[in-house]
C-alpha cells in the first residue's frame, strides 16, 4: 500500500490534521498513521485520560501541541467534540508543522 497520503493538509493559518483517538489508552502517544475502512487517512493517537468533561480532548490537544512544537492555545477542535475520528486545526507556519508531524511520527509502522 502506498502511504504517500498524510492526515493533514495545509489551511489558512496552519494545517488540519485528522486523527483517531483512543482515550484510556494506558499512556499518551502517537501510534503512527492509518487507514480507515473508509479510506480516510488519520494519525493515532493514545491518551490516558477518560473521555468525560473533554479530558480525553484537552489530552490530545497537549500531546499534538507537545509533538509539533506549538502552545497549546495553536491547538483547536474543529471537527469531532465526542467521535473518536477528530480534525484538529493547528495554527503557525505549515511547512514547519508538517516537517514536526513528520518527525512525531519517524519510523512508526503505517497500517492498512
Amino acid at each position: 500500500m502506498n502511504f504517500s497520503a498524510r492526515p493533514w493538509r495545509a489551511a489558512a493559518g496552519g494545517i488540519l490534521l485528522d486523527i483517531r483517538v483512543t482515550p484510556k489508552g494506558g499512556r499518551d502517544a502517537i501510534d503512527g498513521i492509518e487507514m480507515l475502512a473508509n479510506g480516510q487517512v488519520v494519525l493515532k493517537l493514545r491518551v490516558r485520560a477518560a473521555p468525560t468533561d473533554g479530558d480525553a480532548n484537552d489530552a490530545v490537544n497537549r500531546l499534538i501541541a507537545k509533538s509539533v512544537g506549538v502552545a497549546k492555545s495553536n491547538v483547536t477542535l474543529e471537527r469531532g467534540v465526542s467521535a473518536r475520528v477528530k480534525t484538529l486545526r493547528i495554527t503557525g507556519d505549515s511547512v514547519a508543522i508538517a516537517a514536526s508531524l513528520e518527525a512525531a511520527i519517524g519510523g512508526k509502522q503505517e497500517k492498512q
